[in-house]
């Protein structure tokens, strides 16, 4: 008997030491294991998104760390604590309920998303059964609906889904890091244990946009908006040399720190995706093309009389009959009789292939999430009316940047930027290709210059102090039975100052309402504001328009 107690007794020393000693298949490195796979657990560690800033440093997207409550829907419904729950959450009575019904079949669920961190605390100090919380980060726009339609906004899981945030998301969004906790029986985490992988956050992001100038310029089309009635503008402010957009606002508009209150189509960015028909702001590149056939000089005359002309079917006419002009003040008065003769008597592909160079008809390159490339169609042969049209903006489309960028080309030179919505690191422009002769382009931003004077048809265009170019449009929108004779597009392409241009700016209004619905009433004076604030806020140094330029601006407009 002793022996068999002493050989049992031996076996017990010898099955403790193989469990807690001795490495073997069962000993203790396989029951460490075995605990750890039941209490050990591997947890995301939430990346910190990268800031977003306008061109001088002001934050225009930053994240703030949050906590998001979840649940046990099993336990917690066991735990006779739901009604107390629903009290701290200011839920409905039975609110609840009604979710752990549809969640009982699972493990998990959401109670509240993006909780301040004081809020779910006082919530999770309670020790409800079931119930836990992690931290996350949530995107916070301190410039809300002023520039919402560059920056973009983030889903409630922190992807970019809208603008710059969904344009950069790769470069913005970092990598999750790992850590390894400890969980009790209910699955909630009683200690970290240690980092497995350190969170990578994201790249901050710098614009080309400049907050003063997007407050500046969402204001004045806010109030244009009011004045006219119309239905949405919008209003585009490029720096002539570098490309960079120094504003771009639209309206209608939505604030991205309230997902839960957008309209629909409130969030396109319609300086970039919408296009339209641009009429008369088209005139100008069609000079390009006379003056470079060598067949037309700015003081070449031209005789519009009557007041009418007839291409095929078709009589295009003025609103007067201006006699003889010339091929300044054919732009400067708008006149279609003078455009549609000089087109007539250009090669049949010359104002196609002009408009070409000056990047219509071709994505302008910014990366924006759904950039239109615009339309300019192309014919072997061309019928007369369809020449003659397409000279004077019908038949084509562009988007408001596209329009920004062509009248970019007059204002530098005869060169061809290519648009960014980055800051660029002072190197000059991404890309800037000569497509127009700077002769040729000094010539037409001349001519320009006279539109705005008192005799052409943007007096309202004018910027106290300094000189200003650029064209008017109006054009009738399309309905279903072809042009609505009462519906409208406003705009105005304006260069500043004539003297050293730095800035473009389009400003286009969407079905202004009453009477006054010429781009040179609606969209005129919202340029004029804009350009007199952007000017001072940047520092241009005021001209007084004398000398050479002055004269070149009274030969444009004509003497009065």
């Amino acid at each position: 008997m002793a022996t068999f107690i002493t050989l049992l007794f031996g076996l017990l020393v010898w099955r403790v030491l193989s469990l807690q000693v001795l490495d073997s298949d069962r000993g203790y490195a396989f029951l460490q294991d075995q605990g750890e796979a039941r209490y050990v657990r591997s947890a995301e560690i939430p990346a910190y998104r990268g800031i977003i800033s306008d061109r001088r440093g002001e934050p225009l997207a930053v994240s703030t760390p949050v906590i998001s409550l979840w649940a046990n829907p099993r336990q917690l419904a066991g735990s006779g604590r739901v009604t107390e729950l629903e009290s701290a959450l200011g839920l409905k009575s039975g609110a609840l309920e009604e979710r752990l019904e549809n969640y009982a079949a699972r493990e998990f669920m959401y109670l509240e998303r993006h909780m301040t961190p004081p809020a779910a605390r006082a919530v999770l100090r309670r020790k409800i059964p079931g119930v836990g919380g992690h931290r996350e980060y949530q995107r916070y726009y301190p410039a809300g609906e002023v520039v919402a339609h560059v920056v973009g906004m983030t889903d409630v899981d922190d992807r970019g889904i809208e603008g710059m945030e969904l344009a950069f998301e790769d470069w913005l969004k970092g990598a999750a890091g790992r850590k390894q906790v400890i969980k009790d029986l209910h699955g909630e985490v009683v200690r970290d244990i240690g980092e497995l992988r350190a969170a990578q956050p994201g790249r901050d992001l710098q614009l080309s946009v400049d907050l003063r100038l997007q407050y500046l310029a969402h204001r004045e089309l806010q109030r244009a908006i009011a004045t006219s009635g119309a239905r949405a503008g919008t209003v585009v402010t490029l720096d002539s040399r570098s490309g960079e957009v120094l504003a771009l606002v639209n309206y209608p508009t939505y604030n991205p720190n309230g997902r839960g209150s957008l309209k629909a189509g409130s969030t396109r960015n319609r300086a970039l995706t919408d296009v339209f028909e641009p009429g008369s702001t088209m005139k100008p590149l069609t000079l390009v093309a006379a003056l470079e056939s060598g067949l037309y000089a700015p003081d070449t005359i031209i005789d519009t009389s009557p007041g009418r002309v007839q291409v095929g079917s078709k009589v295009l006419l003025d609103p007067v009959n201006y006699g003889e002009l010339s091929v300044a003040r054919v732009v400067a008065k708008s006149s279609q009789v003078g455009i549609v003769k000089m087109a007539l008597n250009l090669d049949e592909q010359a104002v196609w292939q002009t408009f070409t160079r000056f990047g219509l008809g071709e994505n302008p390159g910014t990366g924006f999430p759904g950039e239109s490339a615009g339309v300019l169609p192309y014919r072997d042969r061309w019928r007369d009316i369809e020449r003659v049209t397409l000279a004077y903006g019908y038949g084509l489309a562009v988007t408001p940047l596209q329009l920004a960028r062509a009248y970019s080309v007059i204002a530098n030179d005869g060169k061809l930027v290519t648009p960014s919505l980055l800051r660029l690191d002072g190197a000059g422009a991404v890309d800037a290709r000569q497509v127009v002769e700077p002769r040729i382009a000094r010539q037409v931003l001349d001519v320009l210059h006279g539109v705005t004077s008192e005799d052409g048809t943007a007096r309202s265009a004018q910027v106290e102090g300094y000189g200003v170019a650029g064209k008017t449009g109006t054009a009738h929108k399309v309905g279903r039975d072809g042009y609505a004779d009462d519906r409208y597009l406003a705009f105005f392409a304006g260069i500043a100052p004539v003297r050293n241009p730095r800035l473009v700016t389009v400003v286009l209004i969407d079905e202004p309402k009453g009477d006054r619905y010429y781009g040179g009433e609606v969209a005129a004076p919202v340029f004029s504001r804009i350009t007199e604030g952007a000017l001072r806020m940047l520092n241009v140094i005021p001209d007084q328009v004398t000398g050479d330029v002055a004269s070149q601006g009274r030969r444009a407009g004509g003497e009065a």
